[in-house]
């Protein structure tokens, strides 16, 4: 259903404030260089701090501004069934092509509660669900055993898997065949989950290489794979950069450097510190982004 380079655009501020104007810019920008695919709100998107009404608005403008040129996911996880339920409902009525659900974080379900969340939400909601498994940001990982507990449900069709081991992706692989995708969620490690069988990336590095990140899976897909070798190897050290520091401090602290949005980020977030922006600019001057 989804396939290639997906973008979790950032969720750009001014003055504490969703900026608009800009968002609708980086949608553009994604498009024009690309990308298959827009996330809006995930966790890259700062979700976490956006209230109801922002987290509605931002699908809303994303969803508005691609104008069906590429397909919309909304983000509409929470460490509230209830909350998830609601969220994918609304993101449902606007009209995005699915949505990402990531696992409860904080609660710290056990296997069978996360598969109770997910098959409430699928079952409450006739929408395309991708999984996002990240288990370095909400502390539960999502096993491979619980994926294919809920492979067989009509509307999950995906996972976003973020352990960054290609271990536990691969016996997702494995446990669930053809009937969910996978998609690499650490930019680093995309190439070699591709060769494994993923069908692409969910990516935070595309909000400053779109190009770059959707030429890796293009040519992955049409079969050179030394392209695609070549390519991941040359994005190492920049997908290594967005993560110096939290997520997505690094990323928008680059898009302020190529002029495409403010550094700005929401607490308890701050600011990246001036060794590690200097850091992020001798890379970005490196790779000729700025």
């Amino acid at each position: 259903m989804f396939k290639g380079s997906i973008v979790a655009i950032v969720t750009p501020f001014n003055n504490g404030m969703v900026d608009e104007k800009k968002l609708r810019e980086l949608v553009d920008f994604q498009i024009e260089n690309g990308t298959d695919a827009i996330v809006a709100c995930g966790t890259t998107g700062e979700s976490s701090t956006l209230d109801n009404e922002e987290h509605l608005n931002v699908i809303k403008i994303v969803f508005d501004q691609a104008k069906g040129r590429v397909p919309v996911i909304a983000g509409t996880g929470s460490n509230s069934t209830a909350e998830a339920i609601h969220l994918t409902r609304e993101a449902k009525a606007i009209g995005v092509a699915g949505v990402l659900l990531v696992t409860p974080y904080y609660n710290k379900p056990t296997q069978e509660g996360l598969y109770r969340h997910y098959l409430a939400i699928a079952d409450a909601v006739e929408i395309p669900q991708i999984l996002y498994n990240v288990p370095g940001r909400t502390a539960v990982n999502l096993l491979p055993e619980t994926v294919a507990r809920l492979a067989g449900h009509k509307n999950i069709v995906a996972i976003k898997e973020a352990t960054g081991s290609l271990q536990q992706a691969s016996e997702v692989l494995a446990l669930c065949g053809d009937q969910i995708d996978v998609f690499s969620g650490d930019d680093f490690i995309t190439f070699p989950m591709m060769a494994c069988g993923a069908k692409g990336v969910i990516s935070v590095t595309a909000n400053i290489m779109p190009k770059a990140i959707g030429d890796l899976t293009d040519a992955f897909f049409a079969g050179d794979l030394e392209k695609a070798r070549k390519l991941h190897l040359e994005t190492l050290k920049i997908n290594n950069a967005m993560f110096i520091e939290s997520n997505p401090v690094p990323v928008k602290t680059a898009l302020a450097m190529m002029g495409k949005c403010s550094d700005e980020v929401r607490l308890p977030l701050v600011p990246m510190s001036d060794a590690n922006k200097a850091k992020l600019e001798a890379i970005m001057k490196e790779y000729k982004l700025i």
